[in-house]
């Protein structure tokens, strides 16, 4: 079985292979693939996960060529992004431009 392990920030993006005999959880992936040691801000216990952009659990059996991904933490509040960038085009629309 081949699984492969994700995880990028801006200056460094990561695509990890692990091959195994038997099915294995996502947790073993991520410490088989030794991507932890590679980047040392992942925290398993924050860093939330998906397989293939969709959420999952740490213990979420994985199917052959699955890729699990590590996700960073998020910088903005999306919602609070989007509020923020439709009050800057009302403004600007008002102004006549």
């Amino acid at each position: 079985m081949r699984f492969e392990v994700a995880y990028g920030r801006l200056e460094e993006q990561a695509l990890l292979v692990v091959e195994s005999d038997a099915p294995l959880t996502a947790q073993q992936v991520i410490e088989k693939s030794g991507i932890l040691e590679r980047f040392a801000e992942i925290d398993l216990s924050s860093n939330k996960i998906g397989i293939f952009g969709k959420a999952a659990k740490l213990d979420a059996v994985l199917s052959d060529g699955d890729r699990v991904e590590i996700y960073r933490p998020l910088i903005a509040d999306p919602k609070e992004a989007r509020k923020k960038r439709a009050a800057e085009g009302k403004t600007m629309r008002k102004g006549g431009g």
